[in-house]
């Protein structure tokens, strides 16, 4: 990797270098590390060891929840070192490349407990190595956030940029959903549905594990000629406990960031509850096989792409702010409106094992997926134009702090969810093991209202703190000018050589 020797941009001024095609691919194939990780726990983690080890839904999404606290604490952690960190290889980097193999490691023992743990051994199995993948992830995670930020000044090109790597990270969340439930969890007359196979899960982790490796090394490498062009660690002050917290304060003071912020909040706490009923929805809800699962993949792999496509159209004639209210709204009426039909058992709705389930399955699918590139990279690319302006307040390139608080407090808020979905399933009394059509219409009458519009109305209040954010394309333009004659101003005041 070549060394970092190139002086540091302000912020306002890479709007005339262009991303290369490699290096925005490059950047956005790192996300596909998440998505395995994301994948392996939405669809299989709470599944296995609540149905195949046995281990209680309170204890299972409490196990959970503390991974994610102690997650969540390692954020900011991750994001003080991260802007501090100096050395011929950059700020962001080392951080990604060191963190490959303890995650591929900690995520493959996540899915081999030893054989006959007690419950308390399986429940702390669980907390010890949900924590340490958590932990090894965020290690990557916030640096790979911060980088795009560095990575692409202009204020569309960061749409651009965001849209690749949310359109290469949901592509593979896809291909990695097709593959679990068609390679490692096909029905089989033993098993139905086919999750019920104890056998695949540590299969699946060990796959999965390596492709994290290759993933971050493409990351590392194929972005590599971009570390001479980033701004190179501005922190005077040494890394504490203290500095720490007032890093997260500093950016409090952002108005725009609070807004988003907690809005975020409010999608990560319903979003984790409902990530906990998702598993079982589809199977014992919907009355879906395995099979039937994996076309989720295939539609969602055509909504991507119709959902990168519109990327920049979209941020550019709608602006971010009211591309973010549009399609989550979109995104919410898409999951709930469904589920809302069947709970209310209208005449005209198809039953289960029909035809016309799955195709109102798949098609509310389609436009959840489509939304997910458009949001993802909306909502990292606004934090990005946040970082700028705290750079004009401050004078200080504060990207790992910034990514870290919103990550920080939206995973205490997701563990707090997570918690709640476990009790969840505790409450409704939902059976171990469960085979397709013994589970009692009651129960699953429960699950559905609190998995679609018993939570989800609450997310809807997100949309009102979006409404109050202030920086579109003139603030930004704004923001950028002020930092270039900033810059300009500072090179003036520096004496000359004799």
């Amino acid at each position: 990797m070549p060394s970092n020797r190139a002086t540091a941009e302000p912020a306002g001024s890479g709007g005339q270098r262009r991303l290369s095609f490699g290096a925005m691919t490059a950047y956005g194939v790192g996300d596909v590390a998440q998505a395995i990780k994301n994948q392996g726990f939405n669809i299989l983690l709470l599944f296995f060891y609540q149905q195949i080890i046995g281990l209680s839904g309170t204890l299972t999404g409490l196990a959970l929840a503390i991974a994610l606290a102690f997650d969540a604490i390692t954020d900011p952690i991750a994001g003080g070192v991260s802007d501090r960190l100096r050395g011929r290889y950059g700020r962001r980097h080392p951080m990604i490349a060191l963190s490959a193999l303890p995650l591929a490691v900690t995520f493959f023992l996540l899915f081999s407990p030893p054989q006959d743990l007690s419950e308390l051994g399986s429940f702390l199995w669980l907390t010890v190595f949900a924590t340490l993948v958590r932990g090894a992830m965020t290690f990557y995670h916030i640096p790979h956030l911060a980088l795009g930020a560095e990575m692409a000044r202009d204020y569309h090109q960061r749409s651009t940029l965001f849209g690749f790597n949310a359109f290469i990270g949901t592509v593979a969340g896809a291909v990695i959903a097709v593959v679990i439930y068609r390679v490692y969890f096909p029905t089989t007359p033993e098993f139905s549905p086919g999750l019920l196979n104890p056998n695949g899960y540590a299969a699946f982790a060990l796959a999965g594990g390596a492709a994290m490796v290759v993933a971050l090394w493409v990351c590392v490498l194929g972005t590599a000629k971009q570390i001479p062009r980033l701004r190179r660690a501005e922190a005077t002050t040494k890394l504490s406990a203290r500095q720490l917290l007032a890093d997260m304060v500093d950016v409090f003071r952002d108005r725009d960031f609070v807004v988003v912020f907690v809005g975020s909040i409010l999608a990560a706490l319903i979003g984790s509850v409902e990530a906990v009923g998702t598993p079982f929805m589809g199977v014992h809800f919907w009355g879906l096989s395995t099979e039937q699962l994996s076309y989720v993949g295939v539609v969602a792999l055509i909504a991507f792409g119709l959902g990168f496509a519109l990327v920049s159209l979209v941020t550019r004639k709608l602006d971010k702010k009211l591309t973010l209210i549009a399609f989550f709204l979109i995104a919410v009426l898409a999951t709930n409106v469904p589920i809302c039909l069947r709970l209310l058992e209208v005449s005209w709705f198809p039953a289960n094992d029909s035809l016309g389930v799955l195709v109102i399955y798949l098609t509310a699918v389609f436009i959840g997926a489509t939304t997910l590139p458009i949001l993802g990279a909306t909502y990292n690319s606004m934090y990005a134009d946040i970082a700028d302006a705290h750079e004009l307040r401050t004078r200080k390139r504060r990207e790992g702090a910034i990514y870290s608080t919103r990550a920080f407090s939206n995973k205490a808020a997701g563990a707090l969810g997570l918690f709640i979905g476990g009790i969840i399933l505790d409450v409704v009394a939902f059976p171990e093991n469960a085979v397709y059509g013994t589970v009692p219409a009651e129960i699953i009458w429960n699950l559905g209202f609190f998995v679609g519009p018993a939570t989800s109305v609450f997310t809807l209040l997100a949309l009102g703190l979006f409404f109050l954010y202030r920086i579109d394309k003139a603030a930004h333009d704004r923001i950028a000018r002020a930092l270039e004659e900033r810059k300009d101003a500072q090179v003036v005041e520096q004496p000359v050589a004799p």
